[in-house]
């Protein structure tokens, strides 16, 4: 943290109104404490009524920041501290804040308690005194630069500083909150405040002293109700899923005991199965038996009834072989008769065909004898007409003249087209050189352009809302009636690029990045939409009414060369009118001169000039300026930063000669363009002419050879017609020679038919006769074939039965050594003796069982299978189903005691929400009225209310101001980024004095809040804060400003505290209250 030095020591003049000038004081030097003293002691006695407990009645600094020792009393009510900057004002905050145990991070100046002393020095200290009606409390700070500690005294009693800060909570004093304490680095941060921490800081500072304590035993509820809900929820979820669970586990268990029924029962079906066996093979014995004496007694009657077919057999074989033969030899001869009559016929088809080509042939001849007479009755026809053509076409006149006359009119057609024709070609070769003229100009531009583009790139890149901006003001530049200019980063140009630091160093970035406006209401209008609406942090500006643009320099350039200056700063670079007028009225660009090394020389020199109060030099910035005090001069310098944003160069004047360049070839080209139609339209019109003589001359040359050409085509017919008349063809003559041969062709064709008769008559008798013969051998063929079947049946049948006698005796031993294996398996597998019958239980059991093999294997895969569907089951799954039912039981008691308990906290909650919340909107309606009555007064408009978005969430439970300065615009929420820092200023201010009528706590402080607000809102801000800080009834208030406005209106409770600094001023023992009045009054009457 930097101190502010003063060379002697600070001053602090203390004036208040006539009545009250026992309690007015200064600096008091180390002699004069005891006029303190008494005088704290007149207050510790209750002297003074109008103090309010915990206000401060006196406040010492030794060695303090700027002060070497100094007394402050202030007045009950308001206390306006009035100062040039860096006389000490704050300091007197800081003594406050760290005097009542205060943190140094609510000061926001150093983090460390020793920086506060004053330079040089080992220690200082802070003392101040707080009204108490019993007595009032006098604490004492000591602080050690060298351990940074701190020692404490209350009352001249040796204390920690855990005494002294429940000391000082116990008069409500809050120096952390910001609604109580307002230290001048903390202004900012009002603004910046959520809503939350607003209404906490609101509670703290005028609430009930329990109201702060209910709202966080709230929110200390709230948070236990979510972990009682959560833990409702959390058991609600286990029972829920362990019920589930042993649901599906009792599932399990049903599965078991089912599992264990379909064992049993597979238990029974396989002792049953092997009786079952034993009973079934047992029957299959006796069928046996019987089965194989049937078989013996049908073997004999076989062999009785074989002889007597075998016989009939070979008798029917003698019969078949001849008549095989005879069918054999008829089927040869039905095959040849077949062929021939097939020969016959396709000879007999041939003849047919042969007929109708002769018929078609002599079609053929009549039609062409139809097509010659047609032929030769058109070319008479023909003849005729071209005859008469010829006899019209010789009584017309000789066109040869007229031919001529168009051959010279069609030459000067020609030698005109091919005028024009070069012509265009001139007019063409000189559009394509201004085309690359104009492409060429047009790259340049562009290349600018891009320059331009990437100018636009870093703003996009550095601040994004003023880029957006920039693209919406460039869709609606139309709406404004006055210049609106881009972003002065964009629009300045700087003429050479090693001039660009100096310009950006002279020019901050919030005004490069700038909107600059003509007129007032289209920048009003602007802000209203960009910051308003679309919420978008730019800044703009309104150029002078007046133009500065071409102000001249309090000095010429000349006079100054000597010094190594060689231009003002406006000569480097070149920008619109209205953008150069603001930075000649505020930067004073035109008076600021830019020098080399050798400036840098003659640095000492140069500063001791009166008018020269901002010039660079090669690689820095000097600023002079005299003191208000000593009149010393004082130079701060600075080094030049490198270029960022206008180091990028256009030349305006260059690229508006590359645009006029380009309108220029645009203008030539399209006046090439019109020429060029112009002569096309010649061409056309000669076209036109020339096609309308050409078609003359075709029809003028045609009636010409017309004679010629039609005596060529008579002579061409006449020829023709005599070659069709003498080729004509005889057509009865070809008709006799046709019937001719069809009568031919008729005697082959009876000559063919009378033999085809005759062979299909010898194939039908041959089949006949070979059909009786196929009767024949068919009845003994099935004869045979019966015969044989019968024999080989009584073969096959008496082979068949031999060898089953054979398999029932092989059958019968094996069937009576199975049934003495199975009734011995069956009586082990039911643990039986061997001599023991079946018990009754089992004989029960195996009546409702099934009584054959395949319905007992049946039944014993189904069962089985049924058996196997239950897998992974255990009797652990049966203990475990009981012993989570009785955990479900414990976890459902547990259940209705957690949500008893969240009822009965949520009934706790109603009623601590009642306590606080319904005294905390009556506070917050008091507020308001006070806050918009304020706003009101000022003719603006401004509500507190109190916010929340869910109300059962007491952490978001927050103080939301909303303000209007503007009757064009809505009430909008106060931010660190909407509202103005003016603006931000008076609402605050607004805010603060709202609470001090509602005197909870003993005392305020606000710390040059009225830097930021136009002279109109400064008056209107202090006639409120005297107005309402000089009530009876309000508790005390410091006001700290630099500087007061003219003929503001005082009230008789004021005190007003002056703080001077400086070299030359009086020490505190030499200072004379009465002469300095007495030399105001003559000053003031002589004026």
């Amino acid at each position: 943290m930097r101190q502010r030095a003063a060379p002697n020591e600070s001053f602090l003049l203390q004036m208040a109104e006539p009545a009250k000038k026992k309690r007015l004081s200064h600096a008091h030097s180390s002699s004069q404490t005891p006029g303190v003293s008494s005088w704290a002691a007149e207050h510790r006695s209750g002297g003074d009524k109008r103090f309010v407990e915990g206000s401060i009645v006196r406040i010492t600094m030794k060695n303090f920041l700027t002060y070497d020792f100094s007394v402050v009393h202030p007045g009950p009510n308001l206390n306006m501290i009035v100062g040039a900057n860096g006389t000490g004002k704050s300091s007197i905050v800081c003594a406050i804040c760290l005097g009542l145990a205060g943190k140094t991070a609510v000061l926001g100046r150093g983090d460390k308690v020793g920086l506060y002393v004053k330079r040089g020095c080992p220690k200082g200290s802070i003392e101040i005194e707080l009204f108490k009606s019993s007595g009032n409390i006098v604490i004492n700070r000591e602080i050690h630069v060298e351990n940074n500690q701190s020692s404490w005294m209350i009352n001249g009693k040796h204390c920690n500083q855990k005494t002294v800060e429940e000391e000082v909570k116990s008069l409500r004093i809050q120096v952390s909150n910001l609604c109580q304490f307002l230290p001048q680095e903390k202004v900012g941060e009002f603004a910046k405040m959520s809503k939350t921490e607003l209404l906490e800081a609101t509670e703290k500072s005028v609430g009930p002293p329990e109201m702060y304590a209910y709202h966080c035993e709230l929110k200390n509820f709230r948070t236990k109700e979510k972990e009682l809900e959560n833990a409702v929820k959390e058991k609600a979820n286990f029972l829920e899923k362990a019920k589930l669970r042993n649901e599906r586990n009792k599932h399990d268990v049903n599965r078991y005991y089912e599992k264990k029924r379909h064992l049993d029962v597979i238990e029974l079906l396989e002792k049953k199965r092997p009786w079952v066996e034993y009973e079934t093979a047992r029957s299959d014995l006796e069928v046996l038996k019987r089965e194989r004496e049937e078989a013996k007694r049908h073997l004999n009657t076989l062999k009785q009834a074989q002889a007597p077919m075998r016989k009939r057999i070979q008798q029917i074989e003698d019969k078949l072989n001849p008549i095989e033969a005879q069918i054999k030899n008829k089927t040869l001869d039905i095959k040849d008769a077949s062929t021939k009559s097939k020969q016959k016929q396709d000879q007999l088809d041939r003849k047919h065909k042969e007929i109708e080509d002769i018929k078609q042939n002599l079609k053929i001849k009549q039609t062409e004898v139809e097509d010659h007479q047609k032929r030769v009755s058109n070319t008479r026809r023909a003849i005729d007409d071209l005859k008469a053509q010829l006899a019209k076409v010789s009584d017309q006149p000789d066109v040869t003249p007229k031919i001529n006359e168009v051959n010279m009119e069609l030459r000067r057609i020609q030698v005109e087209r091919a005028k024009i024709e070069g012509q265009k070609g001139d007019l063409r070769r000189e559009k394509d050189n201004l085309y690359s003229e104009y492409k060429m100009l047009e790259k340049k531009l562009n290349d600018m352009n891009n320059m331009m583009n990437a100018k636009e790139e870093k703003l996009r890149n550095r601040h994004k809302d003023t880029f957006a901006a920039l693209q919406w003001l460039r869709e609606h530049k139309q709406i404004y009636a006055g210049n609106v200019h881009e972003p002065m980063m964009l629009v300045i140009n700087v003429r050479d690029p090693q001039y660009a630091k100096y310009v950006e160093t002279h020019i901050s970035f919030q005004d490069l990045r700038a909107f600059v406006f003509q007129r007032k209401d289209d920048m009003e209008k602007f802000m209203a939409e960009v910051r308003d609406k679309m919420n978008l942090k730019v800044n703009s500006i309104c150029a002078p009414e007046e133009s500065r643009s071409h102000q001249n320099p309090s000095r010429n350039i000349e006079s100054l060369r000597r010094f190594g200056f060689f231009s003002y700063l406006r000569e480097m670079f070149d920008a619109p009118e209205e953008v150069m007028s603001y930075l000649c009225h505020h930067y004073k660009v035109h008076d600021v001169p830019v020098g080399n090394e050798q400036t840098k020389t003659m640095i000492k020199t140069i500063i001791e000039e009166p008018y020269i109060k901002v010039l660079y030099t090669k690689e820095e910035r000097y600023q002079v300026k005299k003191s208000v005090y000593s009149n010393n001069t004082i130079t701060v310098n600075s080094a030049l930063n490198p270029s960022q944003y206008l180091m990028i160069a256009v030349d305006a004047e260059e690229k508006r000669q590359l645009e006029e360049q380009m309108r220029t070839c645009q203008s030539r080209m399209k006046d090439i363009d019109e020429r060029l139609k112009s002569l096309q339209k010649e061409a056309s019109a000669l076209d036109r002419r020339d096609n309308e003589l050409l078609a003359e001359k075709k029809q003028l040359s045609e009636l010409k050879g017309k004679k010629r050409q039609l005596e060529q085509k008579i002579s061409t017919k006449l020829d023709c017609l005599r070659q069709m008349e003498n080729s004509a063809i005889d057509l009865r003559k070809i008709e006799e020679e046709t019937k001719e041969k069809i009568a031919a062709v008729n005697v082959q064709k009876v000559s063919i038919v009378t033999s085809l008769v005759a062979y299909m008559k010898q194939r039908a008798t041959l089949t006949m006769e070979k059909v009786y013969l196929i009767l024949e051998t068919v009845g003994l063929t099935a004869e045979k074939a019966q015969l044989e079947s019968d024999y080989r049946e009584g073969a096959s049948e008496f082979r068949i039965t031999e060898q089953r006698c054979s398999r029932l005796d092989q059958r019968k031993i094996q069937l009576t050594e199975q049934c003495k294996g199975m009734m011995k398996r069956a009586r082990e597998i039911c643990r039986m003796m061997p001599d023991q019958s079946l018990p009754d239980d089992l004989r029960n059991a195996f009546t409702k069982l099934p009584d054959t093999v395949d319905e007992i294997d049946a039944m014993l895969n189904e069962e089985r299978s049924r058996a196997e569907c239950f897998t992974g089951l255990s009797e652990n799954v049966v203990d475990e189903y009981n012993r989570r039912e009785q955990e479900i039981k414990h976890l459902e008691k547990e259940f209705e005691e957690k949500t008893r308990s969240l009822t009965d906290y949520r009934q706790k909650i109603s009623e601590a929400k009642e306590r606080w919340l319904n005294p905390l909107k009556q506070l917050v309606e008091q507020i308001n009225d006070k806050f918009s009555d304020f706003f009101r007064s000022m003719q603006c408009a401004g509500e507190v209310d109190l916010h929340y978005e869910n109300e059962e969430e007491y952490d978001k439970y927050g103080i939301r101001i909303r303000v209007k300065f503007h009757s064009s615009t809505q009430l909008h929420e106060l931010t660190a980024y909407h509202q103005s820092g003016g603006e931000r200023s008076v609402s605050t201010m607004l805010y603060l004095m709202a609470l001090q009528e509602l005197n909870r706590c003993p005392f305020r402080v606000v710390d040059e809040i009225n830097q930021g607000m136009d002279p109109v809102n400064e008056r209107r801000v202090f006639d409120i804060v005297v107005r309402t800080a000089c009530k009876g009834t309000t508790s005390q208030y410091f006001f700290i400003t630099p500087k007061l406005l003219q003929n503001l209106q005082y009230a008789e409770e004021m005190t007003i505290l002056f703080v001077h600094n400086g070299a030359y001023m009086l020490p505190p023992a030499e200072w004379k209250e009465k002469s300095f009045i007495k030399r105001c009054l003559a000053r003031k009457a002589r004026v």
